[in-house]
């Protein structure tokens, strides 16, 4: 399916990949990469592609909320949140995989206007689309 991109932006890594370094092109915001312990690195401070990740989804998926409450015509409660939990490991056909759930958090909203104001935003955002044929995200709606 075509997407009419209406805004790009460009990063590059270098050194080891996951043990090396990222920056944006335009200078904006740049990461020292640390491959985790419970992938067989040193750990420690730093960021991976699974933190970039999960960073990215959650901040969609709340901007996305929001478009879907105004389809819906439902106010988003003050103080919504969205929680990104992203994995990585083996697949059991080969190669590496990952993981995805969020932690919806609409304070006060009644369980059935949630959970269709959820489903919805899943319609919207980007990335439960990019993702939507291989990662099962389990999503977990809270009001309190």
């Amino acid at each position: 399916m075509p997407v009419d991109a209406k805004y790009k932006t460009t990063a590059t890594a270098t050194g080891g990949g996951r043990d090396g370094r990222t920056a944006l092109a335009d200078g904006t915001l740049s990461f020292q990469l640390v491959v985790p312990k419970e992938l067989g690195g040193p750990g420690g401070d730093g960021a991976n592609p699974e933190k970039l990740f999960a960073l990215g989804y959650s901040a969609c998926f709340l901007g996305a909320l929001r478009v879907a409450a105004q389809q819906l015509k439902t106010p988003v409660p003050e103080g919504s949140t969205v929680t990104a939990t992203v994995g990585i490991g083996p697949r059991s056909e080969g190669g590496f995989g990952i993981t995805a759930e969020l932690d919806v958090l609409l304070p006060g909203m009644a369980d059935e206007q949630a959970r269709q104001l959820v489903e919805k935003t899943h319609t919207i955002c980007p990335y439960s689309n990019a993702i939507k044929a291989s990662v099962d995200v389990p999503t977990r709606t809270r009001s309190a």
